[in-house]
């Protein structure tokens, strides 16, 4: 394992997969629950009137931007934010849900899982259904796998049913890292869920191109329809019809370290983390992530790696080397208001340099080129960003403090 990412493992906690892992016990992901029933997927919701803002180079290189410090906590990994409510909810590694009110934690969590947060494991997702009525938590257990289970909320803003805790997924994890962990919530109104290939260096058991594992994709359920299994799997999935795991929306992932929708156009982006010479930022637009195969670990990033390159393969709308870095964090395109100049842009960073940088979009999705911000957190901390309810960004160190972007 290279020095630096040893460095990683020592200041972060939690590496996003830019190296090798050690070796684990087997996986098996085929204990999953049948699934048997279909339902169309919701209509997803037309982009606001007028062209969607687009941020160009010059602008963004004029740019001023700071951090401000929101709150502090224990390794937080992950945020959300109920709909219809103010308080942010944060994901701590070791397992707990806090409530963040006006700057402010309360003392009492609002959910404890049990999870371990050996190699890159632990508590590393959550989120809640469009309608604020259901929490979603993605976690390892205590052996290691992986878990995705729902809880009913009440009325009131930290109101949780404890016990309507209901297990949708379950993933045996081969080894300690890549283990993924992100979900959200798209325009279509269903769930997604990334998981990596199952771990150690290589994808040594070809799960990213293996379209009967769920090990190295994006899932893609709607766990509001229950039949034999706990989710239905939406029609117009890849593989609905067969050919492959009905819940695969996407594959060919190495480990998708954050991805998230474009509130005003609905796309997809998703940044995957590299081997040991490209990190990869994705950009599928709203309709045509369906079915695509990303390339791993054929291509890293564009560059070859174990193989011949699927001839299907989409590639990545922007990529970098480990000069510049050595495990992407993915993060949002900016829709908020405070940053007019920013408006358009894919703000994103690297969990070891953890610089904060943006990427010029035009209208037609294409990239001209990247900027850095100017600002960032300490070396191998930058483990998420968060979108809040008005379009505004929030930058997740894993070393403790959770900070807002804001114009100088």
């Amino acid at each position: 394992m290279p020095g630096r990412c040893q460095v990683l493992l020592v200041v972060a906690g939690l590496v996003a997969g830019a190296c090798g892992g050690a070796e684990g016990r087997p996986g098996d992901t085929s204990a999953q629950p049948t699934v048997t029933v279909t339902a169309p997927t919701t209509t997803a919701p037309s982009p606001p009137p007028g062209e969607p803002a687009t941020a160009s180079l010059e602008a963004l290189e004029g740019l001023g931007v700071r951090l401000s410090e929101l709150v502090t906590l224990d390794a937080p990994v992950a945020m959300a934010q109920r709909p219809g409510h103010d308080p942010f909810f944060v994901a701590e590694r070791a397992g707990r849900v806090m409530v963040v009110d006006d700057g402010q934690v309360r003392p009492e969590p609002l959910l404890e899982v049990e999870t371990t947060t050996n190699g890159e494991r632990g508590l590393l997702g959550l989120a809640f259904s469009p309608d604020g009525s259901r929490l979603y938590v993605s976690y390892t257990n205590l052996d290691g796998d992986s878990r995705l289970e729902e809880y009913a909320m009440g009325p009131g803003v930290a109101d949780i049913d404890l016990s309507s805790r209901r297990t949708l997924l379950r993933v045996a994890q081969p080894f300690a890292n890549h283990n993924g962990g992100h979900v959200a919530f798209g325009p279509d109104g269903l769930l997604y869920y990334g998981l990596g290939d199952g771990g150690s260096s290589g994808d040594p058991e070809g799960n990213a191109q293996d379209t009967s594992t769920l090990l190295g994709a994006v899932l893609r359920i709607d766990p509001d329809v229950q039949g034999e299994a706990p989710y239905a799997i939406p029609a117009d999935n890849p593989f609905a019809g067969g050919g492959g795991r009905g819940e695969i929306y996407l594959y060919g992932v190495r480990n998708p370290w954050r991805f998230s929708f474009d509130r005003a156009t609905g796309d997809l982006w998703l940044a995957d983390v590299g081997e040991n010479a490209i990190e990869e930022v994705n950009h599928l637009p709203l309709g045509r992530g369906a079915g695509a195969n990303l390339g791993w670990p054929a291509l890293e990033g564009t560059r070859p790696f174990d193989g011949d390159p699927p001839p299907d393969a989409v590639s990545p709308v922007y990529e970098y080397t480990h000069d510049d870095g050595f495990s992407v964090t993915g993060g949002y395109v900016y829709r908020g208001s405070r940053i007019p100049a920013l408006q358009g842009a894919y703000v994103f960073g690297d969990l070891g340099t953890a610089r904060l940088w943006a990427l010029a979009v035009d209208g037609g999705g294409g990239v001209a080129g990247r900027v850095d911000l100017d600002v960032g957190v300490d070396e191998g901390t930058l483990v998420s960003f968060f979108e809040d309810a008005s379009g505004e960004l929030y930058v997740i160190s894993i070393a403790g403090t959770i900070f807002r972007l804001d114009p100088v």
